[in-house]
């Protein structure tokens, strides 16, 4: 009997098919690291893009939520699942007719984000200071405590290169983890020959 859903394989199991579409890590990986190369010559067109990305999925989602909210018309919160999808909507939309203010908000936003996980990061390092790598912990969320204040107090000129920075930088990232993936297929196919 066939079932429709096939467990999980490891990776020693799919190893040598991996092996054989190596090239497909390889081009996606020049891909993504020719985005992320293209998004660091133009950090104002990554920003632009990044926010009418995250508009795209805050307007979907407040759609999603409005209709959500329509079909459980007779819960006490359909009032507050109405109004959030509403908000998300709004504010999906917004990012499309205000590009640079979304693109405000956002980095504010990832700047408070980072100081309270810098903080937090550097609480729970103190916190397990009778572990081996508490320091590391504690260093980890200084650093991005230092992040989160730099792009705070950089604002409002940093405003127009920080999305598309963080863009370029996952773009780039992932293109050279991939890019290091595939040959790296490819060298253990060679080997394996």
């Amino acid at each position: 009997m066939v079932h429709a859903i096939e467990r999980s394989r490891s990776l020693g199991s799919t190893l040598p098919e991996l092996r054989a579409k190596c090239w497909l890590f390889i081009m996606l990986g020049i891909a993504l690291l020719s985005l992320g190369f293209l998004g660091f010559a133009n950090l104002f067109a990554a920003t632009v893009l990044s926010v009418f990305y995250i508009g795209v999925l805050m307007s979907v989602a407040g759609i999603a939520q409005v209709v959500h909210a329509f079909n459980i018309q007779g819960w006490r919160s359909f009032a507050f699942w109405l109004l959030s999808g509403f908000a998300y909507a709004i504010a999906g939309i917004a990012a499309f007719h205000n590009p640079l203010l979304a693109a405000s908000a956002y980095t504010l936003v990832l700047a408070i984000t980072l100081i309270a996980a810098g903080i937090l990061r550097f609480w729970v390092g103190l916190q397990s200071r009778r572990h081996l790598a508490w320091g590391w912990v504690a260093f980890s969320g200084v650093v991005t405590l230092l992040a989160g204040l730099v792009i705070l107090f950089g604002r409002p000129l940093n405003t127009l290169a920080t999305p598309g920075a963080i863009l370029a930088i996952d773009l780039t990232m992932q293109g050279a983890t991939l890019l290091a993936f595939g040959f790296g297929l490819k060298s253990s196919a060679l080997s394996w020959m």
